[in-house]
């Protein structure tokens, strides 16, 4: 990564801190004849952007996460909301409903499909890999389409028709995309970096594989996050920093970011790829691990403890997920701190609320979007701009 490009986005991240820190820059999501006005987003990916899949799924995600935003478990594994979230009030949406959540849900403006652990290939933490997810897109749109015209044809229409998506906004809506770190972790945790790198090339056939997919069902606007620097995530120092000259300036494992890095090559080249196969589709690849790693890189700067603190569970000697804790040899392990937004990961793996909107501040603007539009705009091309 060029020095000038962290330094631009550290000179941003400083305006954000200072100007921005109560919201998220608006893109303008409800007004401006350049603006898209997508009706719906559907979200495809992993923790990073689970809204409650998972806990919908499994068991359901304990106090203290949501205590900043929710003021209660949301299904985020997070103190708050994440980058979907400020996606959503960007565009002047609701924030998504899980697709698997059954309980108060309404999917008018869209549907979430991430799930926790999920991955782009099969196997890994989660059985919702992203050709399930797609696999339920198609399901979800069939049957709520059908629905919909079965409503429509009666004479009395029933309150809960509002609840659900109008076929016309299906080719409307906007798709995002923010998958693959599971892909590279489970990698690293079972093989070797070498191994993971070998594996890049058929991720991302899987990939390009589910956007041709939606696409075959009308999906035209896609809005792809490539992955974030897993090595500067706590976790990861905590348990892969055994090498002499492991880790760079700021703590991060520089191996497993150089595979991230390389990833996201790959992923750049293949969101062209699909740009010249799907002339009619609109693709805007954001780099999100240039956003987190200035986060990082500039941590102290933003008002943020040290990087490598988190403030939920413990890794150090003993597992202890966000929510539980545990008494051993007389120290209790696990309580969660008391100032959530003074820490960049939440729980050694995941964000917390504060570094979640900074990074959305950071990105939403298009500045590190190829083509560099805002995610207001994702529908047009370049030229049009």
């Amino acid at each position: 990564m060029a020095m000038e490009r962290i330094s631009m986005i550290i000179w941003v991240c400083g305006l954000l801190v200072f100007g921005l820190a109560g919201g998220v820059i608006s893109g303008g999501g409800g007004g401006g004849s350049s603006s898209c006005g997508f009706p719906a987003i559907y979200n495809f990916g992993d923790s990073n952007s689970d809204t409650g899949g998972r806990s919908a799924a499994f068991d359901e995600l304990p106090p203290p996460n949501g205590e900043t935003f929710f003021g209660k478990p949301s299904g985020r594994a997070c103190d708050g909301r994440l980058i979907i979230d400020f996606i959503a009030e960007n565009l002047g949406l609701p924030y998504l409903s899980a697709y698997l959540d059954s309980i108060g849900t309404n999917f008018r403006h869209g549907a979430n499909f991430a799930t926790g652990g999920s991955s782009i290939r099969p196997g890994g933490y989660s059985p919702f890999h992203l050709d399930y997810q797609i696999s339920q897109f198609i399901q979800f749109k069939s049957r709520t389409t059908a629905l919909y015209k079965k409503l429509s044809d009666n004479r009395r229409t029933p309150p809960f028709k509002s609840s659900l998506p109008r076929p016309q906004d299906f080719s409307k809506a906007l798709y995002t995309f923010d998958i693959g770190q599971n892909d590279l972790a489970y990698g690293f945790q079972h093989t070797n970096e070498e191994l993971v790198l070998a594996s890049i090339p058929d991720i991302l056939d899987k990939f390009s594989q589910a956007v041709n997919q939606l696409y075959k069902e009308g999906a035209r606007v896609f809005w792809v996050h490539n992955t974030g620097p897993i090595g500067c995530l706590p976790y990861s120092n905590i348990y892969y920093q055994q090498k002499s000259g492991n880790l760079d300036q700021n703590g991060c494992v520089k191996p497993h970011n150089g595979v991230a890095q390389e990833f996201n090559r790959q992923l750049k080249d293949r969101v062209s790829q699909l740009r010249a196969q799907l002339p009619s589709a609109k693709f805007t690849y954001v780099d999100v691990y240039s956003a987190k790693y200035a986060v990082i890189s500039n941590a102290m700067n933003q008002g943020f403890d040290d990087p490598l603190k988190f403030c939920c569970g413990s890794y150090y000697g003993y597992h202890i997920n966000c929510g539980k804790t545990a008494i051993v040899n007389g120290t209790t392990y696990g309580n969660p701190c008391n100032n959530p937004s003074s820490h960049i990961s939440w729980d050694g793996i995941h964000y917390s609320e504060a570094a979640n909107r900074l990074v959305a501040n950071i990105i939403l603007n298009g500045t590190l979007s190829e083509p560099p539009v805002s995610i207001s705009k994702a529908c047009h091309s370049s030229m049009m701009l």
